[in-house]
């Protein structure tokens, strides 16, 4: 029903048709028609015109495409983009039977004639309607010839977010083309977490004082940062009243979209009052790489203007490039059409048909059969145009968007980067970065200065207080604990306190006035929730919040906090007691297992001098049980260095030494802490730390409206049942001293700063085990608000002078507890301090019983090599058993004895040997006495 009233409507205005080639050609025509619908009184449009003429004059001249066909151009003047009368004009220029139709050159009218479109099956080829939302999808014979505004829109917001600004106010036509735009940069923004804090739309026509009143609103607003997304019409009427209203100076950025860029092209040079309305201004423009082709368009552009009838000089913007080549691309798809064996043939709509009415005349639209066809063969041309490669992606957009991005500068511009959906913001050309990987981090973005408005090349803050007389709400708790920290003035709306202090300094350090008020939060009878009070900043209730509020995860993602001004941690407060003195007090000093340990190895040590000492020295042999008491006596006599045994071999000196040297620090150890423990007043107590708290069944008190309830609850798991919550102090020393027994708590969590006051005037207290958390205090301001960064940088500024600090001493720096100092459990010695020192101790002495081990075995090889042989002919240690013995019994002599028996041996063998000669010459000689007598017998 949307599709069929503008028809009716349109046709009672137009009247008939004149009719155009019709029926079915049986060859290649003679002529395709094609319609062109723009308004051509506009430079914009005269542009266009001569583009489109030059490139139907090329192409009916070049042989090479369509060959004998030709193309016939019917231009339809679009009145300014109003969407009845363009229904009338394209119904106009479709009943001539045209194949195709280039324009129109407004979205608004794109929106209302693609309806059109679809229904009669001619493709619509637009190079400047670029609506993001005209979709290919909703709208199939669609067809755009230039990059959409969504890339524009990426560009532009990759630019503010290369600045590091967070909010920007749009001001733009409601129209389609304006809502659907800066619809578009909404959501390229919010990708980068920035936002659009104000829309200022315009009517479509809006007159001078309704820009007046509209801009009134801009400059009362916070942001600084402003994107204009007009027409060539109304963009510059914007920029007029803007210099008029004197916001076109220092501290604020504007940026305008493309019509901006392609205005200044057209009407090159621009006219210098022009061009002082728009100083400082930033506004893309669409990319068109040099090359020969485009060179030789622009060399010619001169001669083709030089005749038109309006007799103005028309320069050379982006949509003349793109309108050229969209001809050459509805050329070669059509060439492409004829080459399948295509024809061109109209039929009429049914639908159509059955609408009666007097003079209606709608027999005259009919439906191109073949639409579907070449609009696939548009999609389908990859040609190198005037305007760089034209080839269509796989969601029908050009390929390889890119802009330039200017700044305007005195009486020209200046181009400071280029923006591409490749390689994001940059200084180089992008297709020399088309050959790379995709690179689009954030430290590898860069552009050249810009000169801002108000001719300064500072960047702009891009934001300021609203100009309304509206006072920020600052939130402060209200509590009735720790009012070092803040706390009300009695009888006034005034705060005081480290907190209020810390906060006034920093707003004093920013380059700004900070109009604002405190609104206290809280009954003052109660803690009040911090987390409440933060969250009412998400609300607008207030602006912010200053106190002592504490920096959560759960906080963090609802506000933004400030830099830290305090570390507070999260700690366990308990009572402490007098430790009672025993009769084994001495044994404190050492855990059971070094005691055990060092028992181990004063045996050991005296078991291996013993063993080294055995053989040589002779206050080491006797009896059995002399010896074993030998061992024990020296062994513990050497913990007082009092041993009255000399050793005498090298190794046990060795040994002797390293474990006198054991002995000495263990002494000084045990020494130092039994000292401690007998002199030092000894306090103790049953909690030792957060795990023992969650070990435990005791209950547990926190401070009324900390976060850490929620944080032992949800993080460490204690059950809600063992909280208690606590107001003051008094409340919590009362519920510490009372102990669980006597309905008190065994412990008491909170932060640290707080328990630092909370301690130093209570002595029976102490922090015991570490922090586990790491927290710190900040202000909170909404999210992405700009005050937050500047805040954070005045602290760290504070931090650097020290005034954080003399703000700290101030209020919080108070004579601590004399005793606290002694408030801290003596430790035991433990084995892992000593493990080392026992180590090399016991690796001495395994290596002097190894090189004893050799020394031995080497004198009882030498000694024992050749024993006398028994009656038998058996060596006497021939078995192992005999073997064994013999070798511990040579380990047990001493070594002297066992050197001179084997000296006398030695002795004896020598004379056994001399001995048994003289008599083996005796027996020689009597032989041969017997054999003389013998042979004198014989004779």
């Amino acid at each position: 029903m949307i599709k069929v009233w503008p028809l009716v409507f349109m046709v009672l205005s137009i009247g008939c048709f004149s009719n155009g080639r019709g029926g079915q050609n049986s060859t290649v025509p003679d002529f395709v028609n094609i319609g062109a619908l723009f308004s051509f009184n506009t430079s914009v449009g005269r542009t266009i015109k001569v583009a489109l003429e030059a490139a139907f004059e090329d192409i009916n001249s070049d042989p090479t495409i369509l060959g004998r066909t030709k193309l016939n151009l019917s231009l339809q003047e679009d009145s300014k983009y109003r969407g009845f009368l363009s229904i009338a004009e394209v119904l106009q220029v479709m009943a001539r039977q045209t194949v195709a139709i280039i324009g129109p050159h407004s979205s608004v009218t794109a929106h209302v004639i693609t309806n059109i479109a679809n229904e009669l099956q001619v493709p619509l080829l637009s190079f400047s309607a670029l609506d993001p939302t005209l979709s290919s999808l909703q709208f199939p014979f669609f067809i755009r010839t230039c990059h959409s505004d969504l890339f524009q829109m990426t560009a532009i917001a990759d630019l503010i977010d290369y600045y590091g600004w967070k909010d920007v106010i749009a001001v733009y036509p409601d129209d389609d083309n304006g809502r659907n735009g800066i619809g578009a940069l909404g959501d390229k923004l919010a990708e980068r977490r920035c936002k659009i804090s104000y829309k200022a739309a315009l009517s479509p026509q809006a007159s001078m004082e309704e820009i007046t009143n509209v801009l009134v609103q801009v400059a009362l607003a916070e942001s600084r940062v402003i994107v204009v997304h007009g027409n060539t019409l109304l963009g510059p009427q914007v920029f007029t009243v803007a210099k008029n209203l004197g916001m076109m100076g220092t501290g604020y950025v504007w940026i305008a979209t493309a019509f901006l860029s392609a205005l200044l092209d057209i009407n090159y040079p621009p006219s210098p009052d022009s061009m002082d309305e728009i100083q400082g201004v930033l506004t893309p423009r669409i990319y068109t790489p040099d090359s020969q082709r485009r060179r030789s368009f622009v060399s010619r552009w001169k001669n083709l203007t030089s005749g038109n009838t309006a007799n103005v000089k028309l320069g050379l913007s982006f949509l003349p490039l793109f309108a050229y080549d969209t001809v050459y691309v509805l050329a070669r798809a059509l060439d492409a059409f004829f080459k399948e064996g295509n024809q061109i043939t109209f039929s009429t709509d049914s639908k159509l048909s059955s609408i009666h009415g007097n003079n209606l005349n709608l027999e005259a639209l009919k439906i191109f059969n073949e639409g579907n066809m070449l609009r696939s063969n548009i999609y389908e041309v990859n040609m190198v145009g005037v305007s760089g490669p034209f080839k269509f992606t796989s969601d029908r957009n050009l390929a390889n968007p890119a802009y330039e991005i200017i700044n305007v500068i005195g009486t020209g511009t200046r181009r400071i980067g280029y923006w591409s959906n490749y390689s994001g913001l940059s200084v180089v050309p992008p297709e020399t970065l088309y050959s790379k990987p995709v690179n689009l981090a954030r430290k590898n973005q860069k552009l050249f200065p810009v000169i801002w408005p108000g001719n300064t090349d500072e960047r702009p803050r891009g934001w300021v207080f609203p100009n309304n007389g509206r006072l920020l709400k600052i939130g402060v708790p209200r509590g009735v604990s720790y009012q070092e920290f803040v706390s009300q003035i009695k009888g006034t709306d005034m705060f005081e306190g480290f907190c209020i202090d810390v906060f006034l300094a920093a707003v004093n350090l920013l380059p700004y006035a900070v109009p604002y008020r405190f609104i206290s939060y809280g009954d003052g009878k109660n803690n009040p929730s911090m987390t409440e009070l933060v969250r009412l900043i998400t609300t607008g209730e207030f602006d912010g919040a200053v106190g002592d509020i504490a920096i959560t995860t759960e906080r963090t993602r609802m506000v933004d906090f400030t830099q830290p001004y305090i570390e507070s941690g999260l700690v366990v407060v308990a009572p402490v007691g007098k430790a009672e003195s025993h009769a084994l007090a001495f044994l404190a000093p050492f855990t059971p297992k070094m005691w055990c340990v060092t028992a181990v190895f004063f045996i050991l040590v005296g078991a291996v001098v013993w063993i080294l000492e055995h053989r040589v020295n002779d206050e080491f042999r006797g009896p059995p049980k002399k010896q074993v008491v030998t061992i024990l006596w020296f062994s513990f006599s050497t913990m007082f260095f009092s041993h009255r045994e000399n050793t005498v071999s090298t190794l046990g000196r060795a040994v002797l030494i390293i474990w006198l040297f054991v002995v000495l620090i263990i002494n000084s150890s045990y020494t130092a802490s039994l000292t401690s423990i007998l002199t030092v007043q000894q306090l103790y107590y049953s909690i030792k730390g957060i795990e023992s708290l969650v070990n435990s069944k005791e209950p547990i008190g926190y401070t009324q409206g900390s976060f850490a309830k929620n944080y032992l609850v949800q993080e460490i798991h204690i059950e809600e049942s063992r909280l208690v919550p606590l107001t003051t102090p008094e409340d919590i020393a009362r519920a510490l001293r009372n102990g669980p027994k006597n309905g008190g708590v065994a412990a008491y969590i909170d932060e640290r700063a707080y328990t630092d006051i909370f301690l130093s005037s209570r002595c029976d207290f102490t922090v015991v085990g570490q922090e586990f958390t790491r927290n710190g205090w900040g202000f909170a301001f909404p999210r992405d608000s700009p005050l937050a960064v500047d805040m954070s940088t005045a602290i760290l500024q504070m931090i650097d002078s020290g005034d954080l600090q003399r703000i700290h001493d101030k209020w919080l720096l108070s004579s601590a507890c004399l005793s606290q100092g002694a408030k801290l459990e003596v430790e035991r010695l433990q084995l892992k301090s000593f493990w080392g020192l026992y180590a090399i101790c016991g690796l001495a002495c395994l290596l002097a019983l190894f090189m004893y081990l050799i020394q031995i075995l080497k004198q009882y090889h030498k000694h024992y090599s050749k024993e006398p042989e028994s009656p038998d002919g058996q060596n006497v240690g021939s078995s192992r058993s005999s073997r064994l013995k013999t070798f511990l019994s040579f380990a047990d002599e001493r070594e002297e004895t066992v050197k001179s028996r084997s000296k006398r041996r030695k002795m004896e063998r020598i004379s056994y040997r001399t001995t048994e000669g003289s008599s083996s010459i005796d027996s020689n000689k009597g032989y041969a006495s017997r054999r003389s007598e013998y042979a004198s017998e014989v004779l």
